[in-house]
């Protein structure tokens, strides 16, 4: 047989192979890497989602401190004078918590369909996807923040001392905070590139969610004070925001019990009695496993990646 026939052969044979597409998979830690180079970018998208949501309004950001304010405002006037439940000052432990639930639910709602939103963007562009989930969490971070200071100039009004000793551990819990809504949001936001029903779904799911966290009633007289007299008081912390508001809790309300406003002589649990080392303990055990759930969804987000073009 000839060079030429030979060839011929091989090529043919090389022809009927079948063909093996091998995915262009990044690791995780060149993930990282992409996503802390692109800060810049991820910069402009947080400056960039602000504007948009303000585009045209006369006062802009300041709606953002008026509206918690407002909230504030009516929470104080319904649980002081309409719906008093014994509880003095109840509503710095309702917006203590809220503002926690507030900067997750807002992160994961807005994020879970950001890339079928940005579809154009998404298939013209190369950049790390996962910035346009924490782009979102970032932009949620800066409401947050706002939130906090219409808190904190509440109290300051009132005379309301927070528990200045526990506030070292408020980044611990921030970060934790940060950390689990970063990894929730980048994972629904792939997820619902295939399952765009995901979006309606996760809207039901976190009304359910916000009704399993302590914000608008105690630790103390929830589920958790049972499951605590049973011995089971490690299945309400499942869910990651209870410590988190717990903390938040702890931190700005102060107090653990109270004397009732309603009922003479009547003492009220509500928040646990835990020392101030347990408190740092775990929220430093808790933010060790959201930074492993935060590498986990990265992983995720990669996998599911692959696809997006197609799906949009």
């Amino acid at each position: 047989m000839d060079d030429a026939t030979s060839a011929g052969v091989e090529r043919r044979r090389l022809d009927d192979a079948p063909v093996r597409v091998v995915s262009a998979r990044a690791s995780l830690t060149t993930r990282l890497r992409n996503l802390s180079s692109r800060r810049e970018l991820l910069t402009s998208l947080i400056t960039s989602d602000i504007r948009i949501k303000y585009k045209g309004s006369a006062l802009g950001l300041f709606w953002s401190m008026l509206s918690p304010a407002l909230t504030l405002a009516t929470y104080f006037l319904v649980f002081s004078v309409f719906l008093k439940n014994g509880i003095p000052n109840f509503v710095i432990y309702l917006f203590s918590g809220l503002i926690v639930w507030n900067m997750f639910q807002n992160a994961v709602s807005s994020a879970t369909g950001v890339i079928v939103d940005r579809a154009g963007l998404v298939k013209k562009v190369s950049f790390p996807r996962e910035i346009l989930a924490l782009a979102n969490v970032g932009a949620a971070i800066i409401y947050f923040l706002i939130q906090l200071s219409v808190l904190g100039i509440f109290l300051l009004i009132i005379g309301h001392q927070p528990a200045w000793g526990f506030l070292w551990i408020l980044p611990i819990s921030f970060a934790a905070l940060y950390l689990f809504t970063a990894s929730v949001a980048i994972v629904m936001s792939a997820v619902t590139v295939y399952l765009r029903d995901m979006r309606h779904l996760m809207d039901v799911l976190l009304q359910l969610w916000f009704w399993l966290t302590p914000v608008v009633y105690s630790y103390e007289n929830s589920l958790a004070g049972s499951l605590h007299r049973h011995g089971l008081a490690s299945l309400y912390f499942l869910n990651p925001i209870t410590l988190i508001v717990l903390t938040f809790q702890r931190i700005f309300y102060a107090n653990t019990t109270v004397h009732s406003t309603i009922a003479a002589g009547k003492i009220l649990k509500i928040l646990p009695t835990w020392p101030m080392s347990t408190y740092f303990y775990m929220n430093l055990g808790l933010l060790a496993i959201m930074g492993v759930l935060f590498l986990v969804a990265v992983t995720i987000f990669g996998r599911l990646e692959g696809n997006f073009e197609s799906e949009l």
